[in-house]
């Protein structure tokens, strides 16, 4: 079982992964509708995995994702989009994202690349 902290701005986007990554057996240890909640989070629970929108209100996902690895290099993220342009999903690897989610996404692929990236699967 791992640890997780949800970033999107969309409450049914949380919801929606909360219920994924519950069933697949993983804890919601917190959820963040931006980047800089997202930060404070991390910062006190240093969960296992962290799902992150890119397009956010604020600090975007890819600049929260920068300010994660610098502060934390160890934190597994992954990016969650709608945006699966090959250019995002290199910034975003560049940046240091352990896998990428695209949107609209289904419980399988959610559930296998938690596993993965946990390095349970």
């Amino acid at each position: 079982m791992g640890t997780c902290v949800i970033v999107d701005d969309a409450s049914f986007m949380r919801e929606a992964l909360r219920h994924i990554v519950e069933a697949a057996g993983h804890a919601v240890i917190g959820e963040a509708d931006d980047g800089d909640a997202a930060i404070a989070l991390c910062r006190e629970l240093k969960p296992d995995v962290v799902t992150l929108d890119i397009l956010m209100p604020g600090m975007d996902g890819l600049d929260t994702l920068d300010a994660l690895k610098t502060e934390w290099p160890e934190a597994r993220v992954i990016i969650v989009s709608a945006l699966d342009h090959d250019e995002k999903r290199r910034e975003a690897e560049g940046l240091g994202a352990a896998g990428f989610i695209r949107k609209p996404f289904r419980q399988d692929d959610v559930a296998a690349e938690l596993e993965r990236v946990l390095g349970h699967g």
